[in-house]
């Protein structure tokens, strides 16, 4: 019998931890293995890390590093994902704590988001890397706020706010609520810490990366410059799937029980001074999920701090909370339950088996556009720098340096395309697909995949 809140607190974090194990071995998503891919070889290389290019801050790469260092495989990287998940729901509780009510729910209500399938659960990505440092810190601003040892407190949010960014640039949560919370108490000094941790934290964070190969000014274009580019391309390139996927998502987060959630505990709360932080907090994680543009479901894990932070602000329950939280508890059973039964589809998969039994040492690889998935786990490297498609759309939308490279004598072994054209949308892919046929001849037809080898190798 768990009697004390901290050992509910724990049993709930080891739970949310192993509803992730029956997971852990399945294939890489496109994202972690061109994760991978990245982390394996960040040095000084060709591009802003190593030889490849991605649009997101060092931290997540080193994380994706410390995966191939332990073995690289889909079981070394979720088992990072489960401790992320656990530390989560453990700081949770922290938060609670902070805010002198009950760990146990802010604990529930991590342990039942990070978990879900409709939240991207089961699958390691940014937003799941970032958690523990965006819900840790949020607890340290609560300390800072309230703490006679603030300077400490303040300087510990400082940092993990810093880290949180440094995994996924949109993840400010921990400076919302300590721009919000210290600022209405008057905590001008401990703002004035926890800024000038954060920026000794990114500045630390940029000198390791440079150390490591990475160009501050590059770094700067990738995290910054480039997302108003990629902003600007999806604005004016949206298609029906674009379309389809903010319906699926919106649809996530309704069977999440969020919402619900969400009503609930607005309604409890009676005189919290922590009910404004908190939505300020959720207000900007809406924005997040909603502005990128792309709609994924694992944006939707950038909810958690904001809704732990809501149930810190409404202590006790009620009914209509007690139901909330059953649906949300049945939605993710069921939802983890259809994914162990129908795993996520993987079409990459007809690709990787079919390259396992023909690629030969030495060879080369290029997946037009995205499924770098298909280059890990057939150990391809990749002569071109971008592994994701919307970097294409925004580096090279008319394949200008696709073709060239396409062309010359440094043209990948095997190029594995979408469909039989390089055409997707935000690009022009005609002068492409000529160099292509040119160079190229079809060696198979892999599920959606047509694989082309080169006709010199």
């Amino acid at each position: 019998m768990l009697r004390s809140p901290w050992e509910r607190v724990t049993a709930l974090a080891v739970l949310a931890g192993a509803v992730w194990l029956p997971f852990a071995g399945r294939s890489l998503s496109p994202d972690e293995g061109g994760l991978l891919m990245l982390g394996s070889q960040w040095s000084d290389g060709t591009s802003l890390y190593g030889d490849y290019f991605v649009d997101r801050p060092p931290l997540l790469i080193a994380l994706f590093s410390l995966a191939d260092w332990l073995g690289g495989t889909p079981w070394s990287l979720r088992l990072i994902g489960v401790v992320a998940v656990a530390a989560t729901v453990l700081l949770a509780g922290a938060v609670g704590r902070a805010a002198e009510v009950s760990p146990v729910l802010p604990a529930l209500t991590a342990a039942v988001l990070v978990a879900t399938p409709l939240f991207g659960g089961t699958v390691v990505n940014g937003e799941l890397l970032g958690l523990p440092f965006l819900v840790g810190g949020c607890a340290a601003v609560l300390m800072a706020a309230r703490s006679d040892a603030w300077q400490r407190w303040a300087l510990l949010a400082g940092v993990l706010g810093a880290c949180g960014a440094l995994v996924k640039q949109s993840l400010l949560d921990v400076f919302v609520l300590a721009a919000v919370l210290l600022l209405t108490r008057r905590r001008f000094a401990a703002l004035g810490v926890v800024a000038a941790a954060a920026v000794a934290t990114v500045a630390l964070a940029v000198l390791l990366a440079w150390w490591r190969g990475t160009d501050p000014v590059d770094l700067w274009d990738a995290v910054v410059v480039f997302r108003g580019d990629a902003a600007s391309v999806i604005a004016s390139s949206a298609t029906d799937s674009t379309t389809a996927r903010l319906r699926g998502l919106l649809v996530a987060l309704l069977a999440s029980g969020a919402p619900l959630l969400v009503v609930a505990l607005v309604r409890r709360v009676r005189g919290s001074t922590l009910l404004w932080p908190a939505l300020a907090v959720l207000t900007w994680e809406l924005v997040v999920v909603l502005a990128g543009g792309s709609y994924w479901l694992h944006y939707l894990m950038g909810l958690v701090p904001g809704l732990v932070l809501l149930t810190a602000a409404a202590p006790g329950t009620d009914r209509l909370l007690r139901a909330a939280y059953a649906v949300c508890a049945v939605s993710t059973a069921a939802a983890l339950c259809w994914v162990l039964v129908r795993p996520i589809d993987r079409p990459e998969a007809p690709a990787v088996a079919w390259l396992d039994a023909h690629v030969e040492p030495g060879d080369t690889g290029l997946v037009a556009f995205g499924g770098a998935n298909i280059l890990r786990a057939t150990g391809l490297p990749s002569p071109y720098p971008d592994l994701w498609s919307l970097p294409v759309r925004v580096h090279d939308p008319e394949l200008t340096r696709l073709g060239s490279l396409l062309s010359s004598p440094d043209r990948p072994t095997w190029l594995i395309v979408a469909g039989t054209s390089l055409d997707t949308w935000g690009v022009d892919a005609e002068a492409a697909d000529r160099i292509m046929a040119e160079h190229y001849t079809a060696a198979t037809t892999a599920g959606d995949w047509t694989i082309y080898r080169s006709d010199e190798r």
